[in-house]
Formats: structure tokens, sequence, C-alpha cells
């Protein structure tokens, strides 16, 4: 069986095989090998291995020898003349007017020709373009047109996900790429989200196209009803990377499971024999549910159980339970002494003791339903006093035979029932608040609505005061200053006082000029009886002329007297 070795060269879309031929060749050297187009310099992939002979499509070319120091050095330079050149190429194309975009150039390592490459959409008569470049590089030239695809490889760069381009990260031949494979996958079908930088579809969507396609082969259909011990759920939607199915059960509760898990029932595989095809699982087991790390699926589990039946507990795991430690020695030793000292107290001082409570209720009994209110320091003197006494005149007990601590007494049935009755009585027999002890707590007392003093005083209204004859009620009339004078007297000193006011003038001298009227007999007869509280009220002025009257020659007066539509107006 011949044996192989794969290389890899920089503008070469896959590796080729050659034959090794006995060197000591392996993954990662430099090889200068012979090629269809002469002598190159490419990066070994892998180690040697054998093929058939059916595996090769035509005779192997050789490895002349592997690249030492001396070869790399002159790779490297005709890789920074490539470079050069590149603008060479671009100046002449845009030259010539060619719809061409120049992509590399590359120099063959034995310097037989350098390859141009350069990317078009239609057909580009370059001929006069390798005249120019052959003239310019003194060297012969080879021109290659690539797609789009072979360009961005060529170029490099990286995707949406992040990583670098697959076609320059892999390598290989481009194989078709169809719009089925993104439906496949359950991908939007959105040419933004499913195209490359190249323009063309991704050519990741054929990579898990086959995983993907065997999956729903395998697996129900999408809305397929599964039987569970939780009732009937549908498939929402597939994981295919984990080979998961997302279920919904009928209530609501959504949890996931493998597709290895699910089982097949008699009837799917019944219509799988008939139909000749494979069997699709249909069924969930309840082993497979309580493997699921759902807090929700165990709790219905243990409803489902609970209804047929089966005692589960309360569902708790032993490392979910909160385990309290008992009583400590000491105070199990102090309850133990309590209740022996419990114990020792006879009857006779329990019984006296419960006269003495049943005594005290009855002297002060509360009201039903009410708290007592805490008493202050001064409130509580004769209380105080008294319950001294009672504590000088009540026997003194030891100490060991008093109670831990003070417990609270609770009246029968019957004391209840007879405070309540006494209660009762004192209220219905007494109209008013009995004094209270002075012992006792003040309570604020409830009175009646009839019995309580009415706060609003016996006034009679303003219309039955009307009625009566004490208020009268007079209207206002235009021009008499707002209301009722006082009188005639005090009206007509009151405007001789505002008329000197006004015009300067003695009130004589205006009566002997006959320039000023008098207040007419009539105004003084519109005063009331009520002139005085009248006379408090503002006044009310009427609103003079701004212009000035003018006499019969067209001159304005040069004394103060008022305009003709004031109340003093000419004689």
């Amino acid at each position: 069986m011949p044996i192989v070795v794969p290389v890899k060269f920089a503008y070469a879309s896959r590796d080729l095989w050659f034959d090794p031929q006995g060197l000591d060749i392996i993954e990662g050297d430099h090889a200068i090998c012979s090629t269809e187009r002469g002598t190159e310099i490419g990066l070994v992939t892998r180690d040697p291995f054998e093929v058939t002979e059916e595996e090769l499509s035509a005779p192997l070319k050789p490895v002349l020898r592997i690249a030492d120091d001396a070869d790399l050095d002159r790779a490297d330079g005709l890789a920074c003349k490539g470079e050069e050149a590149m603008g060479d190429f671009r100046r002449l194309v845009k030259q010539n007017e060619l719809d061409m975009k120049p992509v590399g150039v590359e120099y063959l390592f034995g310097g037989e020709k350098a390859v141009f490459y350069f990317a078009a959409e239609e057909r580009v008569d370059f001929r006069q373009l390798v005249k120019d470049l052959s003239a310019c590089l003194h060297t012969r030239v080879d021109m290659r047109q690539i797609g789009v695809r072979d360009e961005t490889r060529l170029v490099g760069g990286y995707a949406h996900c992040g990583q670098e381009l697959c076609c320059t990260r892999f390598g290989g031949q481009f194989e078709p790429v169809s719009i089925r494979m993104a439906k496949e996958q359950d991908l939007p079908l959105n040419s933004a989200k499913i195209s490359g930088v190249c323009g063309r579809l991704m050519c990741c969507l054929r990579y898990e196209f086959e995983a993907y396609k065997d999956f729903k082969g395998r697996a129900p259909k999408k809305k397929a009803v599964i039987d569970t011990p939780l009732g009937k759920a549908r498939i929402q939607e597939y994981d295919t990377p984990r080979e998961q199915l997302v279920l919904r059960l009928e209530n609501g509760k959504v949890f996931r499971v493998s597709l290895s898990d699910m089982t097949c029932s008699d009837a799917a595989k019944k219509k799988s024999a008939e139909q000749g095809c494979a069997c699709r699982p249909d069924c969930v087991t309840r082993d497979i549910l309580e493997k699921i790390e759902s807090p929700e699926i165990t709790l219905a589990l243990m409803e489902l159980d609970r209804e047929m039946g089966v005692d589960v507990g309360d569902g708790l795991d032993n490392a979910d339970r909160i385990v309290t430690s008992g009583p400590t020695p000491r105070r199990r030793r102090q309850r133990e002494e309590a209740a022996a000292a419990f114990d020792n107290l006879g009857k006779s001082q329990r019984s006296q003791r419960k006269k003495k409570g049943q005594q005290a209720e009855q002297d002060t009994p509360a009201a039903p339903g009410r708290r007592r209110r805490k008493r202050s320091a001064g409130e509580g003197a004769p209380q105080g006093a008294r319950g001294a006494e009672q504590r000088e005149a009540a026997p003194q007990q030891p100490s060991s035979q008093q109670p831990s601590r003070r417990r609270r007494r609770h009246l029968s049935s019957e004391e209840r029932d007879d405070a309540f009755r006494a209660a009762a009585a004192r209220e219905t027999s007494q109209g008013a608040p009995a004094e209270e002890a002075p012992g006792r707590s003040r309570r604020r007392k409830h009175v009646s609505a009839s019995q309580k003093p009415s706060q609003k005083p016996d006034v009679p209204s303003v219309a039955e005061q009307v009625a009566g004859g004490d208020v009268k009620v007079t209207r206002r009339r235009p021009g008499d200053g707002g209301g009722a004078r006082r009188a005639s007297g005090e009206g007509a000193d009151a405007s001789q006082g505002k008329r000197q006011r006004r015009g300067g003038a003695p009130a004589d001298a205006a009566a002997d000029s006959g320039r000023r009227r008098t207040p007419a007999p009539e105004a003084a007869g519109h005063a009331t009886e009520d002139a005085g509280d009248a006379a408090a009220q503002k006044r009310r002025r009427r609103r003079r002329s701004r212009k000035p009257r003018r006499d019969d020659d067209g001159q304005a007066p040069r004394d103060g007297g008022s305009s003709a539509g004031g109340p003093r107006g000419d004689a």
C-alpha cells in the first residue's frame, strides 16, 4: 500500500498528498514539494500514513526535501515581495480600467512565475494587464480568477460567532449550502443572520445538518401528545445538541426529558409495524420523572401518591430536616425543682389564694370587653397602700414552696357571668355614673345623646329676627353713598367737609356764590333709624370722568369743581 503525507499550501483550498520517499518527515515540518505549477513550499499537516490504490486519483508527486532555515528565509522574502507587487497590481488594474478586485500575489518558491489572484463577477479581458505586469515586474505572470468564498478564505477574518472563519480555519472544498438546511435546524430565515462575511450562506450550516436530520428522524414530532404519569403532555421544542425534548403538561408545568429515556407504547409499536417505519417513543415512565431535579415535578408526584392512598409523609429528606437538641441538664433540673415546689403547696393555701382572687374580682368588677388602662405613679397611691397591707397580712411562704414563675389566673364561667350581671345592674339602677372607688382607675363613661348638654346657644335665626321686626332690611339705592346715611345733619356736615377738602373754599363762601348745590331735602328722608350701623359700611364713591369739564368758551375750569356727571354739578 502506498504511503502518503498531506501538505497544506498557502493559496490551496485543501491538503494535497505527496510521496515522502522515505524521508523522516513528521507533522509540523515544512516540505519542499514538486507540483504541476513548479516547486513550492508547504506545511505538513499529518504524519505519513497508508492509503489504498482506489483512493488515489492520480500519480503522487514527490517531496523533494525538508525545508531548512535558508529555505524558510527565502519563503519569507518571497512573501514580502508578493506584498510589494500588490501595489503595482492595483495601479495597473486602475490604469486599464478593468472591473476586477486584486486579492493577492504569490511568488513560487522555485521562481518559475508569479501568480496574481483577482475576484470578478464576469469574465475579464486582462491581456493588456498581463503585458504591463510582465514589463513592470520582469517575471512570468499567471492570472487566476477566484470566487467570493475563495477571496474570503484568503483574506481571513472573524465570523458572527466570534471565531475565525471556518473556511480559513478548516479549509477544504466548498460544498453547496441551501436554505433547507437552515429550516431543518429551526433557524430564523433572516438573510442577515444566516449569511457569512462573503455574503453567501454560512458554511457551518452544513456542519450540523446531518445531526439535526438524524435527531428529527428519531424523535416524536412537535405538538405530539406524550403519555406521562401526571397526565398528557405536548412537545414544545427540541434541544438537538443535547438530544432532549421540552414537554409541557396540561397544568402548565414544563420539564425536559432525554430522547433515550422515553419508551414506545404497544400502540406505537403496532402502528410502526403496519407502516414499516421506525417507531417513535411516546411515553415517559415514573422513574424518569423521579430523576428530574424539579421541585414542581416532585410535589406533583407526591400529590398523585396521596390521591392513590399512598402515605408519603411530608416529603422532606433527612438532610433537609432541622433537628433541635433537647433541654440542657441544668434546664431540666430547674424544671423538676419547679414542678416539685408546686406539688408541695397545700390544698388549703391554693384554695385561700383562689378565694382572695374571687374577692378582689368582686370588689373591682371589670367592664366586659375592655382592657384596664395602666395606672400612673400618682393615681395608684390608695391602691398601693391597700396592696401593701394585704402583703403584710398574708402569711409569708417559704421560698422553697413558692412557684418558680407567676401564673396568670383565669375566671371561671360562673364568676364571669356574675361580674357581667353586677355591671349591668349598676348601669340600669343609676342614671348618672356613680362615684368611683378611691382605688379604682378613672374610666371614660359614655353618655347618651339625650343626657349631653346642648352646646349650641339658643339664638333665633335671621329669618325669625326679620319676621319679628328686630331687624329691618333696606335696599341700597343708586347715589346714596353705598347705603343709608346716619341723619340729615350728619350727612350735611360730612358732605360739607368733603367739599372743603376737595375744592379748598369755605362752606359759607360756596353757599353765597350759589355754585354748589345743597343736599336735597329728599336725601334726609331716606335715612333709617339704624343709620348708626349703616354708617360703618364702606361708602361707595362714583367714578369721576378723567376729562375736565369745559365751559362755553372751551376752557377747562381752574377751580377744583367736579364734573357734571358727579353728585355736585354746577348751579
